[in-house]
């Protein structure tokens, strides 16, 4: 009897095109997590690439049971909410929110731009922590620590840790979130969770992947085999890459979705319904809020 061994690098087990599609007002999407082929990939909900025209945006909505991340790339988004809380964010700034027990907020681009774009990752939350108290992490650019394995290679650390590079933002549900840039040419070793569930979106340029050299091309959604590797082989040919790599603590918890509304069964999304129709249990500072960047 043969033991079975635990391969070097994980491999992709899946490619999937991620086309573009309307949502909001005048904004134009890529859908990547969330699509019908990857609907979710706990404890992942969604990950969309968007973009804006200054006319478009997110107007007022609510969420409630997970966690929003924006990660700009290009332009300045705006956000405001029902508790007072606004800001804009910046190329390569991000805002960490935790919907929690209810928030209700916009987001809108700035109007002195010609566009925003950006990418929007949706990760759910467990039961116990699906009725906290909403709460910001807010960093901008210059705040996101950078890891530099090698020359023409630099990975900004926007959650969890790589290359001995770890990031301040603390993440309820274990995560790790990465932004990799790498020049032609180059190979890089990324280490992940024995437990955890991958995938890597790919902006732009076209890697290389695991042992066998799975070619993930630009606006592809590649997930990572599920098989205790601890480590993602990368590597480049003749273009660079800029690519993000995502990863997490699978919940392994009952997923009950209704739009913006995130919660365990269907019961609770029916609550939630009603807390939000009758302004109560998280949603009280909803009656009568409208943004002013909307």
């Amino acid at each position: 009897m043969t033991a079975t061994t635990t391969p070097l690098s994980r491999s992709i087990t899946q490619s999937v095109l991620s086309k573009e599609q309307s949502e909001g007002v005048g904004a134009r999407v890529r859908r990547s997590i969330g699509r019908p082929e990857l609907r979710n990939h706990d404890p992942f909900l969604m990950l969309d690439e968007f973009s804006v025209d200054k006319n478009g945006g997110f107007p007022d909505h609510p969420h409630r049971g997970f966690e929003t991340v924006t990660y700009m790339l290009e332009g300045q988004f705006q956000h405001e909410d029902f508790a007072g809380h606004k800001g804009t964010i910046g190329p390569g700034d991000l805002q960490w929110m935790t919907a929690g027990r209810g928030i209700v907020h916009s987001e809108m681009p700035v109007k002195s731009q010609t566009r925003a774009h950006g990418l929007q990752l949706w990760i759910n939350l467990p039961k116990e922590h699906k009725m906290c108290e909403p709460q910001y992490q807010e960093l901008l650019d210059g705040q996101i620590p950078r890891a530099t394995p090698q020359d023409g290679v630099v990975v900004k650390v926007i959650a969890g840790e790589s290359h001995g590079v770890k990031s301040q933002v603390y993440t309820r549900t274990p995560t790790m979130y990465l932004d990799f840039k790498m020049d032609k040419n180059k190979t890089v070793t990324q280490t992940i969770p024995s437990t955890y569930t991958g995938f890597l979106y790919m902006l732009k340029g076209t890697a290389f992947i695991g042992d066998k050299e799975f070619e993930g091309k630009a606006h592809h959604t590649l997930t990572l085999s599920e098989d205790g590797a601890t480590a993602v082989k990368i590597q480049t040919k003749d273009e660079d890459a800029h690519f993000v790599f995502i990863a997490g603590e699978p919940l392994k918890e009952p997923i009950v979705q209704h739009g913006p509304f995130v919660m365990n069964s269907s019961e609770e999304i029916y609550d939630t319904f009603v807390d939000y129709q009758n302004n109560k249990n998280g949603f009280e500072r909803a009656r009568n809020w409208r943004s002013t960047i909307a």
